[in-house]
């Protein structure tokens, strides 16, 4: 399928009729997108040889613009944890060190891109899918704003995701958001945002601009290398002209809130499944299911009441501010066969810890970016988060464009490995 498209490709530009910027680029597509006549597992045994006859929108989108689908990226099953294994394929390591994950759901796209197996792939991010394995693997990566780039099927966390790029460059992303952004009358979240070249908009930089820098968000353990790197990537911004303060957005420790809408809607998906399916999916998803049974629909609505507060607690916060720095993840990667670490910064983790800067910003459906920070010592990459109003897209990646320009970070790549690390 993809020597006949980047065929058709060619003689598109034989014969003057390309049909765009991205015609004959390759990419890779996270395995949870429906792709017409491509297996698309999820991840998952109950799916393994499922071939749909549609596509999702966002891949329907990149094909009419003339991208080359080299094939699906690997996922941990329906997209519901961050390291990326499943029961099918196993787990997705970081390109940087075999030994440690590359983070997820999309950790497959990032160490696609990582990898140079093609500049731009998909992610979809409910509670930091793009931008933890874009940190952990040393690439780009944008969660737009929620509604900015439709899904189709809906998601049962709907109003926690965004579909996005991962990408070897700010500019890379910018063109792949250019091609997938737009409503779809499939998808209810979906709606029109600003008319805007994400493209163009990189160009210019950020002087006078108001810079809020958080290392913590108040509350959040981090480990030191992590906030030492985050903390220089984060004075760059005064360096382009920009008036950097630290400040924190005011709210406390929402992962409780996150726990109990996101066990909720996951497990109730699980739990429709019949008794001989639920045998097949990953345990986790099970312990998921037994703790959506526990949550009440008052507490549901409770939960969602204190997500409204923290949604004008984010926009009276960037009144005052363009943009919002934070680190991307506490930690730098870490091994590949757990499904989260255990401390952080030598501190037990408690909740999503480990995850802090991500999840705040589903909730609150603002963009937010991660740009590669830097390196620890040991080789690994660091992300900065780059977060800004709802639908100031376009100033992210400005943002983003214009610390690339005084940090780049393409040329640097991963060692290249022989053989095989069990």
């Amino acid at each position: 399928i993809a020597r006949d498209a980047a065929k058709a490709s060619d003689r598109r530009f034989a014969t003057g009729r390309v049909h765009g910027p991205l015609d004959g680029i390759p990419l890779g597509i996270k395995d949870l997108s429906p792709t017409a006549g491509i297996r698309t597992t999820m991840g998952s045994r109950l799916h393994a040889e499922d071939v749909p006859d549609f596509d999702s929108p966002i891949v329907e989108r990149l094909k009419r613009a003339g991208a080359i689908t080299l094939g699906k990226t690997n996922t941990p099953e329906f997209g519901w944890k961050s390291p990326t294994d499943n029961p099918l394929f196993g787990p997705t390591r970081n390109p940087w060190d075999l030994s440690r994950t590359a983070a997820g759901s999309s950790g497959g796209s990032a160490a696609a891109v990582a990898c140079g197996m093609g500049p731009i792939a998909t992610g979809g991010d409910g509670g930091g899918s793009i931008r933890q394995p874009a940190s952990f693997c040393g690439v780009f990566g944008i969660k737009p704003t929620l509604g900015l780039v439709p899904m189709f099927p809906p998601s049962v966390a709907g109003s926690f995701v965004s579909e996005g790029p991962l990408s070897r460059t700010v500019r890379d992303g910018a063109l792949m958001l250019d091609g997938i952004a737009g409503p779809d009358q499939r998808d209810i979240f979906s709606a029109p945002g600003p008319h805007v070249n994400y493209l163009l908009a990189c160009d210019g930089g950020i002087e006078g601009m108001r810079v809020a820098w958080s290392p913590d968000l108040g509350y959040a353990a981090v480990d030191p290398e992590v906030r030492e790197i985050t903390a220089r990537a984060a004075a760059k911004f005064t360096e382009l002209g920009a008036e950097v303060e630290e400040a924190d957005p005011g709210w406390p420790d929402p992962w409780e809130l996150f726990h109990t809408l996101f066990y909720s809607l996951v497990g109730a998906g699980i739990d429709a499944l019949t008794p001989e399916q639920q045998e097949l999916v990953d345990p986790g998803l099970l312990r998921i299911r037994d703790a959506g049974r526990g949550v009440t629909a008052f507490d549901f609505a409770r939960a969602q009441r204190i997500r409204n507060e923290l949604e004008l607690t984010a926009a009276a916060f960037f009144e005052r501010f363009d943009l919002l720095l934070t680190p991307t993840m506490t930690l730098p990667p870490f091994p590949v066969g757990i499904n989260f670490p255990t401390e952080v910064g030598g501190k037990p983790v408690t909740g999503m810890q480990w995850t802090a800067f991500t999840f705040p910003f589903n909730l609150s459906g603002n963009p937010a970016a991660s740009v590669p920070a830097g390196w620890t010592a040991g080789g690994l990459p660091i992300g900065l988060q780059v977060v800004g109003r709802r639908w100031e897209d376009a100033l992210v990646l400005r943002a983003c464009a214009a610390f690339e320009a005084i940090q780049p970070w393409a040329q640097r790549r991963p060692p290249v490995v022989t053989g095989t690390t069990g």
